[in-house]
């Protein structure tokens, strides 16, 4: 076969093949195109068309007066379809509504918005996103009436996709007990523990998929989110803003690792603040909930001392507070431990109120190896009776469980009795202890704490929290009224008695725990004071947590009972209803007239007509007065205060100078001790310039 005959064979051979492929595909699409036609719409549609979840907005969490702690605000991400809007209204208004999206982004020039939203209409793109940048609900309506947008969604083509945020008025306060919770639905706090409620139930709506994102397709079968209810705390702002200032300030004095502070209402179990810090390399902030928490939960100290007494007085009625113990030099020898109380040299021979009152750990040591140390067993089933064995089922989640130990237990030993009664080898949280010492101010009545008090859809109660009682009875009356005078006593004589007031009473216990480091208990402290006040009449219960404080005075009453002291004045100047009546009447001494040099006029009238004590007025005008005293009566003379005029405050109270001071626009500086204003630096009459500052000396 010749060469030439041999090359046509094979090129025809090709072209055949060729022939048959083009056949193929051609039979193919037709296949494709007339036969499965459907069947690939379908499948198209299924994936251009798709359901996306509409998100619920997240309820609110209220204070007890209703302010709100966190809340969801709308924001939104502008998107257009430049498509939808006729040429008319598309060309008159582009070149406008280009340049107010570069003002109000300010990150591209109008003709970078003109060019990108013109291609996108020649392209038919349907779907165009502005701008990532997310904008407010003040924001959007402004944008709805610029040029092309304000012919609203149908007409104009403009999309505002609601975004929400997690927005808390207070800032940082409460912060991890309000919590959080992530995507994951992780988090903490009552974000966390009331998710269920405040989540509601997502909806969801028809989406078409286009270029540059998805567009939503309006066709009436949108199910609508239920939004997620509100809760009302028995939070106080006022009071959760007091604790949080003075637990910050002790620990930024004594550079401590962490505390914690918990005010409750004595008869309701309210937790009316809850403040948790933890130090930082900037700082403390509420990193944990060490109020609730495990990472809270350590041996008590002698805080739980309290709960010894308790046991002793219930086992044996007869023991007396004038009963007395021999605590000898300061060192107590038990098994192959020395006990050791605060004091060089000891106390010696004191009574059974001075052994809570001074904190003697030999003191209660010897009381319980003389009562319990047959009946161990006894001992322990006082402290379950108690209930400082079993957990609050408190509303949040992550309540730490107490851990307590029992003679059965493989772990006790032969100093363990003597070591739990006064806080060691034993673990509780600073919720637990308070529950405890609450009892105690509420006549024996065990109340559950609580955080939430409603669940609430807008204004209609879903669901109510109310006061729940553990225990009846948690101990005799002949223990409390026993109780009840160590815990005065401890204020008025023991080891908290720098945090005595004239004005109200507090009873507590100071609380002094070293710190286990490597299974070896080294000379680091977690201080502590519990308690509750009035202490006639109780209102409030408080425990304060100072972890690790550095320095020299380390102690309960050194770091913790200050921070306890500065939250009870708050809380008593704010309720008017624990201040003791003024009797209606009080005679006055006719011969000696109060010294009073200047005041708010209205304040001053009505105490001396209180009084009966005779005035004579110059002006009835005026607001402020000086009072000039006569033989037998007061006469107010005007005391005006000027426009842009330092004004005269001296003899008035700090309050009166403050607020007279504050509303000039005066920085003011105090200098002294005293009631009433003596001096101040800047002469009545002298005109405010900017910045001014001016200093008042009390006396």
């Amino acid at each position: 076969m010749s060469i030439k005959k041999s090359i046509l064979i094979r090129v025809r051979l090709v072209f055949l093949l060729v022939c048959l492929f083009a056949c193929a595909i051609v039979y193919k699409v037709v296949h494709i195109q007339f036969l499965d036609g459907d069947k690939w719409k379908s499948i198209s549609k299924e994936r251009r068309i798709f359901y996306k979840p509409v998100h619920a907005t997240r309820g609110n969490i209220l204070s007890d007066n209703e302010s709100i702690l966190a809340t969801s605000l709308p924001f939104y991400r502008v998107a257009f379809d430049p498509t939808v809007a006729k040429p008319e209204v598309f060309n008159s208004g582009i070149d406008s509504l280009a340049i107010l999206l570069s003002r109000f982004y300010g990150d591209k020039s109008s003709d970078y918005y003109h060019r990108k939203i013109k291609n996108a209409r020649h392209s038919g793109r349907r779907y165009v996103r502005l701008n990532s940048r997310q904008i407010d609900y003040q924001d959007k309506k402004v944008m709805s009436r610029w040029p092309i947008f304000r012919e609203g969604k149908n007409r104009g083509g403009v999309l505002f996709e609601k975004v929400e945020k997690r927005f808390k008025p207070f800032g940082i306060l409460a912060e991890r007990t309000i919590g959080f919770i992530n995507e994951d639905k992780n988090g903490a706090g009552l974000e966390y523990s009331f998710n269920a409620n405040l989540s509601g139930t997502d909806g969801e709506a028809l989406f078409e998929r286009i270029a540059g994102g998805s567009k939503p397709i309006h066709d009436g079968t949108e199910v609508n989110p239920q939004h997620g209810y509100d809760i009302k705390t028995t939070l106080d702002i006022n009071l959760q803003d007091v604790a949080e200032s003075a637990l910050y300030k002790a620990l930024e004095k004594t550079n401590a690792e962490y505390g914690t502070v918990i005010l409750m209402e004595v008869k309701t179990g309210e937790i009316k603040a809850m403040a948790n810090l933890g130090k930082t390399k900037g700082g403390y902030i509420e990193d944990y909930n060490y109020a609730v928490g495990n990472q809270g939960r350590t041996e008590p100290g002698s805080t739980f001392k309290l709960a010894s007494m308790m046991a002793l007085f219930e086992h044996n009625q007869e023991v007396s507070l004038t009963d007395t113990i021999d605590t000898g030099d300061g060192r107590y020898k038990i098994k192959n431990t020395i006990m050791t109380d605060a004091k060089i040299n000891g106390y010696g021979k004191i009574t059974v109120q001075e052994v809570f009152e001074k904190s003697s750990n030999i003191g209660v040591a010897k009381l319980m190896e003389q009562y319990f140390g047959s009946e161990q067993q006894a001992f322990v089933d006082y402290l379950n009776k108690f209930g400082l064995n079993s957990t609050l089922g408190f509303q949040m989640e992550g309540e730490a469980r107490p851990y307590m130990k029992d003679p059965q237990d493989r772990n006790w030993y032969g100093t363990t009795l003597t070591s739990m009664s006064i806080g060691y080898e034993m673990k509780l949280s600073p919720l637990q202890t308070l529950a405890f010492y609450n009892a105690v101010a509420n006549n024996g009545v065990k109340v559950q704490p609580i955080i939430v008090k409603e669940i609430r859809k807008v204004d209609e109660v879903v669901q109510s929290f109310e006061t729940r009682v553990l225990n009846e009875k948690i101990c005799s009356d002949e223990t409390l009224k026993k109780l009840k005078a160590m815990l005065e006593g401890v204020v008025t004589n023991g080891t908290a008695k720098s945090i005595h007031s004239e004005d109200y009473k507090i009873a507590g216990k100071t609380g002094t725990a070293r710190k286990v480091k490597d299974g070896r208990y080294v000379r680091e402290y977690s201080t502590s004071f519990a308690g509750y006040f009035p202490a006639d009449d109780p209102k409030y219960s408080c425990i304060v947590i100072i972890d690790s404080p550095k320095g020299v005075n380390v102690y309960g009453s050194d770091v913790a009972a200050p921070v306890f002291k500065e939250l009870a004045d708050k809380a008593y100047a704010l309720d008017l209803a624990m201040h003791k009546p003024m009797h209606a009447r009080v005679v006055p001494d006719k011969e000696s007239l109060p010294v009073v040099q200047a005041g708010s006029f209205d304040d001053l009238k009505l105490i001396y007509n209180k009084l009966g004590i005779s005035t004579r007025t110059e002006t009835a005008d005026e607001d402020w007065v000086k009072v000039e005293a006569k033989r037998r009566s007061l006469e107010f003379k005007p005391n005006p205060v000027l426009q842009s005029k330092v004004p005269d405050v001296t003899g008035m109270t700090l309050r009166d100078a403050l607020f007279i001071l504050g509303n000039q626009h005066l920085e003011v500086k105090v200098e002294g001790m005293g009631k009433r204003v003596k001096k101040q630096s800047v002469a009545p009459g002298t005109d405010i310039n900017e910045d001014k500052t001016i200093t008042i000396i009390l006396g």
